[in-house]
Parts: C-alpha cells; structure tokens; sequence
C-alpha cells in the first residue's frame, strides 16, 4: 500500500494483496452473500447461476478484475485497460461456471488476463506472489508481455493480431471434446478478415463440434475510433451470427439495466446503482450459463455482452483503450478510477479462492496446454528410394507419406485452400478424404475425411497451426503464391512454440505450385517473395525453410519435420516430374546437414565456380551452366542448399533462447569443403534471402546472385525463368564476367 494513498478500509489484507494502493469496506450485505466462496472447497464451479451469492460474487469477480488491469497498466503507464474492462463480467462468469480453457481474439486484454491469471495463483509459478511483483514484471522482459503469450502458465494460447482467436478456440474444442473453449472476441475486430467465416467452414466440416464459444465483446469501440460494427441494432447483430450458422445467440445489452440515465446505445454498468449492477451481472451470468450448455449439448452458440468500452475503469470509449507515460498511478483520473473499483480485503480473498477453485484449480495446473497430447507412433513411414538419374514428382512423393500419417494418426489434419489435385497431391485426397457433409467418391469427399480445405489461407493455417499448438499433428499445404494470406498465424505461433515450456509438434507447412510453375497464371502466382519472410524468420532460431531439390529430398525433409518439436518448418517443392540428383540416405544426410554436392567436375584450369542453388526446378538451368562452364575450362561443384538454417554459424542465430534449442550448425570444415571456390554464384528460384548464410560464410573472392526479381505471365516454366534471367547463360555469365 501507498503511503501517499492510504487504504480506505481497516481491515488485515491478505498477503497476496501486498501492492494495492485502495481498498473498500464491504460492499453492502456482504456477511450474507459475500463472506464465504461460493464455489465449495473440492468443486470447480457455481452450483447455480441463480444464485444471489453466485451473482453478488461474480460481480465482486468482475470488480477485481478491473481494478487490476487498471492498476496494473497505471504503474507502467501502458497498456491497455479498456477493452476488457467492457468484458470483465463475463469473464468473471465463464471462471465462475468452471470455464477456464479461455482463449481470445484480442491481444489487448493482456493486462486483464493476467490479472486473472495471478488471482487464481497460476503466476506464482513465475515467481509472482503478490500485486507489488504483478506490476513489476508487467512488460518487462522475463516477465509478461504487452501482448498475450501461451507461455505464461495458465494461458492457451498467444494473442497478438486480431483475426487469430477463433482457430486456437477451434483447435481445442476438437481435440478435446470435454471441455468447452470460450473465445473473446472484440467487435473492433470484427472488421478483420474471416472471423466468423473461419466459424462458419468449420461448423459445416465439423457439425458435431460444437464446444467453443465465441463471446462478442460488443463496446461500441476499436482502439481509436467507432467500431465498423457500432451502428447495427441488436436484432441485426443476431442476425450477422446466424447468418454464419450460429443457432444460439445470446445477447446481453447492459442498456437494458441501466437506471442512471446514460445516453447512447453502449453504457457503462459500473454506473448503475448497486441493485441493478446485481441484475446485470445476474443475466451476464445466466446467459453464460446456457451458452454454454447450448455449446456443449450440441448447438453453435454465441455469446454477446454489449456493454460501453472502458466501462469502470478511468474513461469510456476509444480513450480507454491504450494508457499514455502521463496515465500513471498518481494521476487524478486514475487514482479515481481505481478508488471506485476497490474491494475490501475479505472481498479480494473470497475472490482469490472462487478463482483459485474454479474448473478444479489454478489454470497453470489444470487447462489442457500445461500438458503433452500423447501422440500415436508413426513407425517407419513407406518412403520410396527413387533411382538417381531418372525423374519423379516431388510433391506427389511427399502426398504418399502423408497418407501414411494421417492412416496412423486419427488426430491429423492436412488443412488446403486451393486443392490438393492440382499440387499433384491427389494420393493424399484418395487415402484421407477431403472432409465435406457431401459424400462423393469422385471427388473424394466424406464426412469424416482428415483433409480440411476452406477457400481462405487463413482459416487453413489457423486450424493447421493451432492443432500443432495445442500438441496435435498437422499440415499446411499452399500455393507459395498465396501462403502470405495464412503465414502471419504461423508466424504468431512459431513464435509461442520458441517459448513454451512444452513439447509440442512442430508447425508443418508444405508450398508447392510455386513461381516456375505457374506461367501462364501470371504474376498473381507467382510469389515467392514469401521465401524472404521464411529466410528473415531464420534468425528467430526455430523456423526452417527446407528446399529438397528432388523427390527423395522432400521424403526426407518430411520425415525431418515430423521428427521436430516446437519449430516452423517450411517445405518448398514443384508438383513438376524432376530429376533425381540423390538418394533416399543421401538425402536424409543432406537435409540434417543443411547441404549437398549434386555434381563436382571439370578440368579446373581457370578455377573453381561453385553454384550453391535452393529449389527443386531450378536445377534445370543450373547444371545446364555447368556445362558451359566446364567447357570453358572450369571446374564446377554444384551444392544443394537443402537446410540454410543449419548453414549459420551458432552466433548468428537465437536459437539457444528458445524451447528446445537446436545448437546443431555446419562446422567451419564442412562448410568451406562445400561453398569454397574462386567463384560463388547462389542460385534460387526465389528470392536471395535464403541464400544468406551462404554468403555471409563464403571465402570465395567473387560471390554473384541469380536470383527471382518478378513475376509474368508466360507459356512455360523456362519462359519465366528467362524473364528473370535465371537461365544457363546468365548462370554461366555470372560465374565468368
């Protein structure tokens, strides 16, 4: 406590308490309804919604989780208070209805899931025992983060951009069918692309998957201006859900309560006169009730709490939504918003235990992420050795391990928004089936099929990447050209997996039908600008791009990222026949060593060009240079780079800050056997970005790149890449200009 804001009440506080700046006396008929946890000693839950003491405690609930996330972002004077200040008696109620496996939409909430999370005593595991350390480690490093983490004991999953929330909610509820998901989701983010669309796929692929509840945080407000859904009546709100298939809309209006004259359709219940404040909560907590009785019995359900931005902490509107250094604690505005949250002491400790007791203890020891799904064994997948020198299908070769996976695995999902068929993968479709309410055998559609194929990249790596980080098997498979519409969840979650303090799969994605292939498509597929993100992303020191230059490598690359744990791994690959260069085991070592040698000849009398190239395809022009090259005296090593990641040296990368690290590098021996030369000339069907580490080690006095610049439309693969000037001439040319 403050010495220069001394406590309004007299009474002892808790321990736990050690921080608070303002305390209450009780609140009015506290000894009958507030003095002893509603939530029994042994139970997870409220016995009944209607309650009085159940309502006058959720509210009690609410109260004290405002009060938190307002002092807690005061004492940085950052953060963001406002949003889920609106959706504090929800919350409340789902953590009083034993609802704790809660994810959300909105990052901003942060600072109020956090708060809940150090009530319930999951942070103590972090070493957070009391308010004065919550607010130490708020945004700080080793502490809790601006925006949410799933690494923090007792949080699901991240929340970083909006548009995400939904498929974390999703994923859980359909590997876990016991237990209900709610979501929040903030109706400033309603104007994020596939929100509800995401829902909608997913309740026709999975009809009988109905335990997530998404709950419309409905303030009236984004963090700046109206929100683009402000305007719209009750009716038509219920109206936009059920549009999407949603049979069940709850909608709660805190106007409706309101006895203190507030003008405007949003109003702020922490206004209403303590009575009605009661019968709010009461309808918030009740309608949560059968919510998610509706969810769990079967029926798509939503939740809506419409209730003003920023209500009961130090503003209303947009203004609440993000704290500036001025807002600290000992501003007037915040110093008043505090005094009128505050709880007595023997509030904040009925409080503390109904958390802590709610859905059978601490989240931290009890949601379904703080442990690892156990996986069904693959054994040895049936990959198939193909003869170097003849030709095969890297994509189509890849398709056969996956439907070995997904036979052995029930749990795994290959998520596609643009067709397996025309990536050459038409044996994944006939051994999985595409999963559709529809069955046709011609189309290889069926009710229970593992292929889930939404026409967005986004639904396809949101259920893709939240499987994986829930702890399940998954794959991603894309165009390149439109995997950057789905990439930035992949990002988000590969970013959650380098700190969690768990085993969990890898996050698996495969590109195919990239820029070479796709001529006379134009330039709208041909981007592989993306290679760069993937390359950039390298630095983080758990993600992986792998570029198999043949059908055996992609076999190996597989099989590889099956192997991994709590990294992205990214498989770039044509779904044209190709040559092959390597053999099944060659193959294996290239990919766990990051390169290989393809061909080394020639007289040497001029020197030696070493072409370092990633791709499959793009091997075509390359060893056509080579015999340029040798024939104009040259001694030419062609090298694979099948794994750049593991072509950096250790200090390059910050992979020994993540969970489980990968300290395996190419050693400065190998590496100048591999890429030494006179000459150096990386080679990609991509952008360069991939071929950094290569340059970064070379000792080569000339180094030159061939690289994409951009697309066209054009008849044939060979076109394109002339376009580009990736062609055995300009290979050759490089190499000797």
């Amino acid at each position: 406590m403050s010495a220069t804001a001394p406590a309004l009440s007299t009474q002892a506080s808790p321990a736990f308490c050690h921080g608070i700046r303002y305390f209450s006396d009780d609140w009015p008929d506290f000894d009958r309804l507030g003095a002893e946890p509603v939530i029994p000693e042994g139970g997870e839950a409220i016995a009944d919604p209607a309650d009085p003491a159940a309502v006058y405690q959720t509210l009690m609930g609410a109260d004290a989780l405002r009060y938190l996330t307002l002092q807690l972002t005061g004492s940085k004077g950052s953060g963001h208070p406002g949003g889920f200040a609106s959706s504090a008696e929800a919350h409340a109620a789902l953590l009083m209805l034993g609802h704790t496996h809660i994810v959300t939409e909105v990052g901003h909430h942060a600072p109020g899931f956090y708060s809940a999370m150090f009530l319930d005593g999951s942070l103590e595991s972090m070493g957070i025992h009391d308010v004065e350390q919550l607010q130490a480690r708020f945004r700080e490093r080793e502490g809790l983060l601006g925006h949410l983490s799933g690494a923090i004991p007792g949080l699901l999953a991240p929340a970083g951009p909006l548009g995400q929330g939904q498929h974390f909610a999703m994923a859980g509820a359909l590997l876990h069918r016991d237990k209900l998901f709610p979501v929040t989701i903030g109706d400033g983010g309603m104007g994020e692309p596939y929100v509800l669309n995401a829902m909608m796929h997913f309740h026709t692929a999975y009809p009988e998957v109905t335990n997530f509840l998404p709950v419309l945080v409905w303030n009236g407000y984004s963090q700046e201006h109206h929100s683009m859904v402000s305007r719209l009546s009750n009716e038509e709100m219920v109206a936009y859900w059920k549009g999407h298939g949603f049979e069940e809309v709850i909608l709660v209006d805190a106007k409706a309560f309101d006895d203190s004259g507030q003008e405007g359709a949003y109003v702020d219940s922490t206004r209403f006169s303590f009575d009605r404040r009661l019968a709010f909560t009461a309808a918030v907590l009740q309608g949560l009730g059968r919510a998610a009785a509706s969810a769990r019995g079967g029926r798509l359900t939503a939740f809506i709490l419409k209730q003003l931005k920023g209500a009961g902490v130090h503003t209303v509107g947009a203004k609440s939504h993000n704290l500036y250094p001025a807002d600290t604690l000992d501003q007037p505005h915040i110093i008043e918003g505090l005094r009128r949250r505050a709880l007595s002491p023997r509030a904040w400790a009925v409080v503390r235990e109904n958390f802590r007791r709610a859905g059978g203890g601490p989240a931290a020891e009890t949601v379904v992420t703080e442990f690892e799904l156990e996986l069904p064994d693959l054994g040895e997948l049936p990959c198939q050795d193909f003869p170097v020198g003849g030709t095969a299908v890297p994509s189509t070769a890849m398709g056969a391990l996956v439907a070995a996976v997904g036979r052995r695995d029930p749990r795994f999902v290959v998520t596609n928004a643009d067709g397996n068929e025309a990536s050459g993968m038409k044996n994944i479709n006939e051994a999985l089936k595409i999963r559709h309410p529809t069955v046709d055998p011609l189309y290889h559609q069926a009710p229970s099929g593992q292929v889930y194929e939404p026409l967005n990249e986004d639904a396809c790596a949101g259920l893709a990447a939240g499987l994986a980080l829930f702890g399940s098997r998954s794959l991603w498979l894309s165009y390149e050209s439109f995997a950057i519409n789905g990439w930035p969840i992949v990002q988000t979650v590969t970013q959650a997996m380098a700190e969690l303090r768990r085993r969990t799969p890898s996050v698996v994605c495969m590109f195919t039908a990239g820029a070479l292939e796709q001529g006379r498509n134009g330039w709208t597929h041909q981007r592989p600008e993306i290679e760069n993100y993937f390359a950039a992303m390298m630095r983080n020191g758990n993600v992986y791009p792998l570029f198999p230059c043949d059908a055996n490598g992609i076999q190996a690359a597989y099989e590889y990222a099956l192997d991994s744990s709590n990294k992205g791994m990214v498989i770039i690959a044509s779904k044209s026949p190709l040559p092959v260069y390597l053999d099944l085991a060659a193959s294996r070592r290239a990919v766990r060593h990051g390169a290989a040698v393809l061909h080394e000849g020639g007289a040497g009398s001029r020197g030696t060009v070493v072409l370092a190239a990633a791709g499959d395809m793009v091997f075509l022009p390359v060893f056509e240079a080579k015999d340029r090259l040798e024939r104009a005296g040259w001694r030419v090593r062609i090298v694979a780079v099948v794994n750049p990641r593991r072509l950096y040296r250790p200090g390059d990368l910050a992979w020994d800050t993540v969970s489980q690290p990968d300290g395996d590098f190419m050693g400065d021996e190998d590496f100048h056997a591999l890429f030494d030369g006179d000459v150096l000339v990386g080679v990609s069907g991509g952008p360069s970005g991939c071929l950094e580490p290569v340059f970064l080690r070379s000792r080569a006095p000339r180094r030159e790149a061939v690289v994409w610049k951009r697309g066209e439309t054009t008849a044939t693969p060979q076109e394109i890449m002339a376009f580009n000037g990736i062609t055995a001439e300009a290979i050759a040319a490089a190499a000797q200009d």
